[in-house]
């Protein structure tokens, strides 16, 4: 509710003006009023005629303008006399042109009617997304996806599951019955030479995921975009080389195509902002060569994906299924990044929903995996022992009677491991000095070394502590670490 303020709203209140008092327009003193002249003023005395006064002062001025402009303009065009007055016609001129000068000046200076701004809005080039996020010089959009489209390819896996089932009947269980199971997977490609090699994610052709774990795909298919390409566009390929944890591979296919081939930027002149775009096709073929674009959102972004952790770039472009293997591209058509993986929330959870949380590996850093790959069909250099393993946590430690740790499954025959004396069953707890506590902090502590390097690593053996010298081996691709 308002208040109220304590004024008068009484409309009868007289209005009045600065200083309180009324002046009549008919005198010049407060309250005075207009009088009659009285009966004994004297008579108004008879005054000359003037029209003739009049009209000779009205010939006067007449006569002396019209002497005036015929001075003025006998001045005018007369150069000697205006000098002599102290003005040249330069500089009048000079005058005429500061006067013009500063009437321009006025004008532009003047501001602008509403209309008047709308034009100069609408006269002017409008900034948008890409202009702000791309780089000096850049390509258009539909240049860069006209030039790199026919450069992506579709990757189709075929994958063999494997399983066991048992029958039920009156006394029990039957016999085991082996259960084989053909499962599709798709995904995409880039074609980096003429002769046909094919770069794409590991993961698109080698399922390594707990549930399944059914290896190398069966059956791998090259698909080239049929807007782009005539004739046989479909291709068995070969697998070159492959890294599960650097989630590269590298495929071959044999083509009498003229194909195209993508060019490859460096992802060190990344910028945070920039403009990147992504071709794929996501859920599928039936979206072939779809293009999403985006920006840079993070650099060197650190991220671990089944049991590996990569350093990658972080972009909010759409990238989903069948994404994977595909181009990052920048905004001078260059491909500075495979696209790999993103993070979305559990569609069953009560977790918010996670979009544009996508990742790509850098070009710079999967150049040596791709030459490594073609050369040698593995990446060099990386260190291995030759295990396999699970976590000994603190309910396991509690309830086996062994210590938190790394539990050796099995020991790859000729490994690292296997000449160093390591057995099934031993427990590592420790890699010179340092204690491990699961299978992520014993590869880590791998990885900080190289192949060819000694370490010592303490094991847990029928509750004895040993410690034992090992001699890193160069790993060649394997389950095993």
């Amino acid at each position: 509710m308002f208040e109220n303020n304590g004024m008068n709203n009484d409309t009868n209140d007289v209005f009045q003006q600065p200083g309180g008092s009324y002046y009549s327009p008919r005198s010049g003193y407060p309250g005075g009023g207009f009088q009659a002249p009285g009966n004994n003023d004297e008579p108004p005395k008879k005054k000359p005629h003037k029209g003739l006064k009049a009209l000779a002062v009205f010939a006067g001025i007449g006569f002396l303008s019209y002497a005036s402009i015929q001075c003025y303009q006998f001045a005018a065009e007369n150069e000697s006399i205006r000098s002599f007055l102290g003005k040249s016609a330069a500089v009048e001129e000079a005058e005429s042109a500061q006067q013009e000068e500063k009437a321009e000046t006025v004008t532009d200076s003047a501001p602008k009617t509403e209309t008047q701004a709308e034009n100069s809005v609408s006269e002017a080039e409008p900034m948008n997304f890409v202009e702000f996020a791309s780089r000096e010089n850049a390509m258009s959009l539909p240049d860069i996806v006209e030039k790199v489209t026919p450069a992506t390819v579709g990757v189709a896996s075929t994958f063999l599951y494997q399983d066991t089932s048992y029958s039920y009947g009156m006394f029990g269980f039957g016999q085991p019955q082996r259960i084989e199971q053909e499962m599709p997977a798709t995904g995409t490609g880039i074609i980096m030479s003429k002769d046909g090699y094919i770069i794409t994610n590991a993961h698109v052709i080698y399922d390594s995921s707990e549930q399944y774990h059914m290896g190398l795909a069966k059956e791998i298919q090259v698909v080239l975009n049929e807007n782009y390409y005539e004739g046989d566009i479909k291709f068995d390929a070969t697998v070159v080389g492959y890294d599960i944890a650097e989630d590269i591979a590298v495929l071959k296919i044999n083509s009498t195509q003229d194909l195209t081939v993508a060019e490859f930027g460096n992802s060190d002149d990344l910028r945070v902002g920039e403009l990147v775009v992504a071709i794929g096709n996501p859920l599928g073929f039936e979206l072939f060569g779809s293009v999403t674009t985006g920006i840079v959102s993070a650099l060197d972004r650190e991220v671990t994906i089944n049991d590996s952790t990569m350093r990658l770039i972080q972009t909010d472009t759409a990238i989903n299924s069948g994404n994977s293997g595909g181009p990052l591209i920048n905004s001078y058509g260059q491909v500075i990044g495979i696209n790999s993986s993103k993070i979305s929330s559990n569609y069953y959870s009560n977790s918010a929903s996670v979009e544009g949380l996508c990742f790509a590996i850098p070009s710079s850093h999967a150049q040596k995996i791709i030459n490594d790959l073609i050369q040698f069909g593995y990446v060099t250099g990386k260190p291995q022992i030759g295990i396999s393993g699970v976590d000994i946590d603190e309910t396991l430690s509690q309830r086996l009677g062994l210590p938190v740790g790394v539990y050796i499954r099995e020991v790859e025959s000729g490994s690292a491991a296997e000449l160093a004396g390591l057995r099934a069953g031993d427990v590592i707890i420790g890699i010179n000095g340092t204690t491990i506590t699961n299978y992520e902090e014993l590869k880590q502590a791998k990885d900080s070394y190289q192949a060819g390097d000694t370490i010592t690593i303490t094991v847990s053996r029928n509750n004895t502590d040993l410690d034992i010298q090992l001699i890193l081996q160069e790993k060649i691709q394997s389950d095993t670490n």
